[in-house]
């Protein structure tokens, strides 16, 4: 349940902190106490957007703060399922709002928003000022009964995503196949002459890199020589060589008179070894480096060749290298043994096909059963709902039809009717339903979707649109009886709902230091008649008003 709604900063909310219990909780006020924005408050924590009009100081962060405890083991389920871990029991949903820009936080770690309303959806439920407005969209109707038909529908509809996506892949390579016979001709001419095309060119692995190294040091052999024949002159008989040998003959002469002389003898004998060993490879480089112009050519005109089939046969999937070309030639090989063997193929594409077809169909048809199976006892529990709102002689029912197409939905339509007079016809919400009437059938859809909804807390904002009298009544104990398995929240006008309250709260707007600020003050059970009889009464709140709340109640609390 939501235990704790804690709101800075925001339209006509300075600072509000309110513990809501379990239950009905009803929020009553005067007209522009500021209702709607605890509602909107709530919505923002949850991760809808947020004008940043609404920061009541434009230089101070607007901030909200849900806690939730007491969470049923279903929903802790759900949490963890989106590694949300609970702390003690409890989830933190937070969100802050500066300027244009606002964080998210489920229990202080930062989130997108997204994740908030992953969070937001298995701890709470609000039904908006004008969400039974969605009754008029027949295309919305499928998507309550699947919420009712839970979760055997859910896991069939995961089958049916999967088997879907293989449906449409096998479908569109069929349909790519489907050509005509020219054309395939056509294709087939193409591709074998692409193929000997590549195979005439005799690639290997390789090449390339061999030759671009031949061809760089062609191209370069003339600054090549010139260094060389610097090395070798400096190298040489009449450079280091002739200088060292010098002297090694001069220390060998000298050598015999003193021991440490005969090692540094050894060691210029070595570099004079390893010089003329340097001197050899560098004469033998040299001689054989001679310049081939046939075979510059050659190399030159064979790179010319790879590099034009890298460009027109490279590709980002294939690579513009030789194994990338050769790659390209296999997959046109292939293609060329499918066109050769189409008929085969296109066999083996249609069974493909076809037996996609049938695994989607079977699941459409196991999803509409189910569905059928669940508007049922829909059907049943909402008549039974409508006549708790005093829809007396009502008649309600499901028309099915089928689309004509698959989807990841299945291939159902679905519309609900009704009849609120006795000899009326069934026929479609919007055609029939007042503004009142489709609030309380929302109402009623609403508190059958509760007996399989896992959610714990259920907001409810002005569902007395459009109602009074025993209507009103009726409509209190309804939402009563969803509270008994829910924590409800619920912002009203009507005295006869407000009285059912099991902690009734009262939103005051007020003038504080020149600012108007709006409160949110919990009202013990005198203060809690008193505000009946404000709602009763208007502006004379007489001793008759308040007997007549008191009353009101009484008769309440003999109802629970």
């Amino acid at each position: 349940m939501l235990q704790t709604l804690y709101v800075k900063n925001l339209a006509l909310i300075d600072e509000v902190e309110v513990d809501l219990r379990s239950g009905l909780n009803i929020l009553t006020g005067e007209t522009g106490a500021g209702k709607s924005i605890i509602i909107d408050s709530i919505s923002f924590a949850l991760g809808e957007k947020v004008d940043k009009h609404m920061l009541r100081e434009k230089d101070e962060a607007g901030y909200v703060e849900l806690i939730f405890s007491h969470l049923s083991d279903s929903v802790v389920a759900q949490l963890r399922a989106l590694e949300i871990e609970p702390e003690d029991d409890t989830v933190i949903l937070s969100r802050k709002i500066t300027g244009g820009r606002s964080v998210a936080k489920i229990n202080g770690e930062s989130v997108p928003a997204s994740r908030l309303k992953e969070a937001a959806a298995c701890l709470i439920d609000i039904h908006g000022q004008h969400e039974h407005q969605s009754l008029l969209h027949a295309g919305k109707h499928l998507e309550y009964l699947d919420d009712y038909a839970g979760a055997e529908l859910e896991e069939k509809k995961h089958m049916l995503a999967d088997a879907y996506k293989k449906y449409t892949a096998c479908k569109k390579q069929l349909e790519e196949q489907c050509t005509d016979k020219e054309e395939q001709a056509r294709e087939l001419a193409f591709l074998e002459y692409e193929v000997s095309e590549i195979l005439a060119a005799k690639l290997t692995p390789g090449e390339d890199e061999a030759l671009e190294s031949e061809y760089r040091r062609m191209t370069n052999s003339k600054k090549i020589m010139e260094a060389l024949q610097l090395v070798e002159q400096a190298a040489g008989e009449n450079g280091a060589s002739s200088i060292i040998g010098r002297g090694v003959r001069e220390l060998s002469a000298v050598s015999g008179y003193d021991e440490p002389l005969a090692g540094l003898e050894e060691q210029l004998s070595q570099i004079e070894d390893l010089l003329s060993d340097f001197h050899r490879e560098l004469t033998g480089y040299m001689d054989s480096a001679q310049f081939d112009g046939e075979r510059f050519a050659q190399v030159e005109t064979r790179l010319d060749e790879i590099n034009r089939l890298k460009t027109k046969y490279g590709s980002a999937k294939s690579g513009s290298t030789i194994e990338g070309i050769i790659t390209a030639c296999e997959e046109k090989q292939a293609r060329i043994d499918e066109l050769k063997h189409f008929d085969t193929y296109e066999k083996k594409l249609r069974e493909q096909y076809d037996e996609a077809t049938a695994q989607v169909d079977a699941l459409c048809e196991q999803i509409s059963g189910i569905r059928q199976a669940a508007g049922e006892t829909l059907r049943e529990k909402m008549i039974q709902a409508l006549q708790d709102l005093n829809f007396l002689d009502v008649q309600f029912d499901l028309q099915f039809t089928r689309t004509g197409r698959y989807s990841t939905n299945g291939f159902d339509a679905m519309e609900f009717l009704i009849s609120t007079n006795p000899g009326e016809p069934l026929r479609a919400l919007k055609d029939i339903a007042s503004g009142g009437e489709l609030s309380r059938i929302m109402l009623a859809l609403k508190s059958v979707l509760a007996e399989n909804d896992e959610i714990d807390t259920l907001i409810f904002d002005e569902i007395d649109t459009g109602i009074s009298g025993r209507t009103a009544q009726m409509v209190s104990q309804k939402l009563h009886m969803i509270a008994k398995n829910h924590q409800v929240i619920c912002i009203t006008h009507l005295p006869q709902i407000a009285a059912m309250a099991d902690a009734h709260f009262y939103i005051e707007k007020n003038v504080v230091d020149a600012s108007t600020v709006t409160r949110l003050t919990f009202l013990d059970e005198e203060q809690s008649v008193s505000e009946l009889g404000r709602m009763l009464g208007g502006v004379a709140v007489t001793d008759k008003v308040l007997e007549s709340a008191r009353e009101m109640k009484k008769l309440a609390m003999q109802a629970k």
